[in-house]
């Protein structure tokens, strides 16, 4: 068997972009093969680098990627989670480089992946393969890689629960975070929950021409709009009946530690958002909102005609994909039950509520004062030069909650991303210096670990 070499730069760059030129986009049926692909990909490297019992694993989905290697006596075992699937690329044309051929500039790789989470997943792998090279790892380890974290992780869940002892372990390590700024290593130490689901409106068997039937026929596009509208206040506050009821409020600790992060809102506005202004909010501050308060939004709609020039009709059907952000306290169950109730209440007699797809996860929050994640303080201080900070994130990785429920074990989130690397929008990207620190940050990690 070929081993791979040991850490070297040269090496990185041709293996990272071999990894982000597969379309492994796991929400369209015509990337199928490419996820396949994907998972073989992993799995390959994994043999490659010298680990045991590599498997493909099969899903009612997209596969899993299984490996391990337990030859560390009497030391603690780590289990390594990511996913190598990654969202569409669309709009195409507001990519600077195409999504799937990996571009460096200005010392970023840009591609759909990078950092979400090919990229991060690569760090993991060079670093565990850079040690065996070495001669082996000072704990034991596990991988589970899926490919389905993109669309609800269904057939990562039904393997866990039903294999509840394959990934045993004394820690979970993840990589699928940012840090909170370029230099400032990162722990996330909270995630919110989420809801995801799709909503359409009908009125009538077709669409009808807006001349002969305009004042008689009622409008799906304008009914969803009206519900959509009335799922917010004028002051943005969601209005569903309890929304808030169980949402827990942040500590005094959270907001004075949060409050003294170095956090410039222009900036944020300017350079990740790009929007003339920010949301107001006068009781919680930016950072308060996107790590500790519950949202709503409108992910897309379409319906009736947007072509070139125009199509006088009355559109008898429209569809909205909606999502929630959740915090700790707050059911996911419940939040979709009030839903469905609140927009029966909406919606005219003239139309009909069609639901798709539904699926939620509730907040979590992690543990600070474990074993592991001292290890990974101090991992973070001897790569970084300087001590981590501990934050929250506003985006969710579902299985997480899974992870503590069945493993019992701290999952510890070291994030190698930047907050401008474009996430699920047009020219992602990751520093490749942050590539390189991570692999000497996991490493570092895993040895800490064993002490």
């Amino acid at each position: 068997m070929t081993r791979l070499p040991t850490e070297d730069s040269a090496a990185i760059l041709p293996e990272l972009i071999e990894f982000l030129r597969i379309p492994s986009v796991s929400t369209l049926p015509e990337h199928k093969g490419d996820v396949q692909r994907a998972a073989e990909w992993v799995a390959d490297y994994l043999r490659r680098a010298g680990l045991d019992h590599v498997a493909v694993i099969p899903t009612a989905g997209h596969p899993l990627v299984y490996a391990d290697w337990l030859h560390a006596a009497d030391q603690p075992t780590v289990l390594i989670y990511g996913h190598y699937d990654v969202q569409p690329a669309d709009p195409l044309a507001a990519w600077h480089s195409p999504p799937f051929e990996p571009t460096v500039r200005d010392g970023n790789i840009y591609a759909r992946g990078a950092a979400d989470d090919k990229g991060q997943v690569y760090i993991h792998l060079r670093a565990v393969a850079g040690l065996l090279a070495e001669g082996g790892l000072p704990v034991n380890v596990r991988f589970l890689i899926e490919g389905e974290e993109e669309v609800g992780s269904a057939g990562l869940t039904a393997y866990i629960q039903a294999n509840p002892t394959a990934p045993a372990c004394d820690a979970v390590l993840i990589s699928d975070t940012p840090m909170f700024a370029p230099g400032r290593p990162t722990i996330t130490t909270g995630l919110r929950g989420a809801v995801f689901t799709e909503l359409t409106v009908e009125t009538g068997r077709q669409d009808v021409h807006s001349g002969l039937y305009g004042g008689a026929a009622p409008n799906a596009i304008g009914i969803l709009c009206g519900i959509i509208a009335g799922l917010t206040d004028a002051a943005g506050r969601v209005t569903l009946p309890g929304y808030y009821d169980a949402v827990r409020s942040l500590t005094a600790a959270e907001r004075e530690s949060w409050a003294a992060l170095p956090f410039d809102a222009e900036a944020y506005r300017e350079a990740e958002i790009g929007a003339p202004t920010l949301l107001p909010d006068a009781e919680f501050s930016i950072l308060e909102r996107v790590w500790g308060r519950p949202t709503f939004d409108v992910n897309g709609i379409e319906g009736g005609y947007s072509g070139a020039g125009s199509k006088a009709i009355i559109p008898a059907r429209a569809q909205a994909k909606l999502s929630f952000r959740l915090v700790p306290d707050q059911d996911p169950t419940a939040v979709i039950a009030a839903l469905r109730a609140h927009v029966a209440e909406l919606c005219p007699p003239s139309a009909t509520v069609h639901w798709g797809e539904t699926h939620g996860a509730p907040a979590v929050l992690l543990a600070t004062d474990s074993p592991a994640m001292q290890a990974a303080r101090a991992a973070l201080a001897e790569t970084f030069g300087c001590e981590p900070v501990l934050t929250r994130m506003g985006g969710s990785v579902p299985i997480v909650l899974l992870f503590q429920m069945v493993l019992h074990a701290p999952c510890i989130m070291l994030g190698f991303g930047l907050p401008d690397d474009n996430l699920h929008a047009p020219n992602e990207k990751m520093h490749l210096a942050n590539i390189t620190d991570g692999i000497l940050a996991v490493r570092a990690f895993l040895r800490r670990l064993a002490h």
